[in-house]
């Protein structure tokens, strides 16, 4: 089985915001479109036009509905998933040849091909669902936060993010070092909350999830929000929820 290395102080790692995402897909179209041809390309689609297409993805977006309660109002939730990039990943330490593998330097999680037999027990380890089986190329893939991108000094230094990070329209996602308390990222985690994906199963994930804001119903026929006079400023709450999202989101 592979051995973890010694745990470092960077945790290259990702940070989604569940209150502005907007289940777009930007971020799993992107990806597809620049892993294809990137160090884990090909990404190979079976049948893309048939009645049953298949083909391998490293972001996937999931939509549910949630009901309404007392105090908040019913919703959809864009809940966006990839890997995770554990700190202790179970995917690795199933490895009988060493394919996956964690880097001491950055904290990614990466499939070295080459090695790699196809016996899907890091599939099968992996609690997240983050692992993809290529049956043209019978090799695991998955997401590598775009290593290929970030360290690329041949594109300028403001692209050199994750393909996910960059098309997203309501910048619903964040990459940064998740191991420095002064980073971006970190800041960002501290003040929204934001939280690990199932952290009790204890692989320590590096990615985070920043929970949706509260939402305030208006009771049935409130009227709409009176247009402001000129020169007067509009108190944002006063504002419905979709409004409201739409400051925020232009605000940022």
């Amino acid at each position: 089985m592979t051995a973890l290395p010694k745990p470092g102080g960077k945790k290259l790692g990702l940070v989604i915001d569940l209150d502005t995402c907007v289940g777009c897909h930007a971020c799993a179209v992107s990806c597809k479109e620049w892993n294809a041809g990137g160090i884990a390309g090909p990404l190979t689609d079976e049948r893309p036009y048939g009645k049953d297409p298949s083909g391998v993805w490293f972001n996937r977006v999931h939509s549910y509905d949630v009901a309404a309660t007392a105090d908040q109002p019913a919703s959809t939730l864009h809940f966006p998933r990839s890997c995770l990039h554990c700190e202790t990943p179970a995917c690795v330490t199933v490895c009988p040849t060493g394919a996956s593998y964690k880097r001491a330097e950055d904290g990614i999680v990466l499939v070295d091909e080459d090695k790699c037999i196809g016996c899907k027990l890091c599939s099968w380890a992996c609690p997240y669902g983050a692992r993809e089986t290529s049956p043209v190329e019978g090799v695991m893939k998955k997401c590598t936060l775009c290593v290929d991108r970030i360290y690329n000094e041949s594109i300028p230094e403001v692209s050199r993010e994750p393909a996910c990070v960059q098309a997203c329209p309501t910048r619903a996602r964040h990459f940064g070092d998740l191991g420095d308390p002064d980073s971006k990222v970190s800041k960002l985690v501290a003040e929204r909350g934001g939280v690990p994906l199932m952290p009790e199963l204890g692989y320590a994930p590096v990615n985070r999830y920043l929970p949706p804001r509260p939402r305030r119903a208006g009771p049935p026929g409130e009227a709409a929000a009176k247009p402001e006079a000129p020169g007067e400023t509009v108190d944002p709450s006063q504002l419905n929820p979709l409004l409201r999202w739409l400051d925020r989101a232009l605000s940022r």
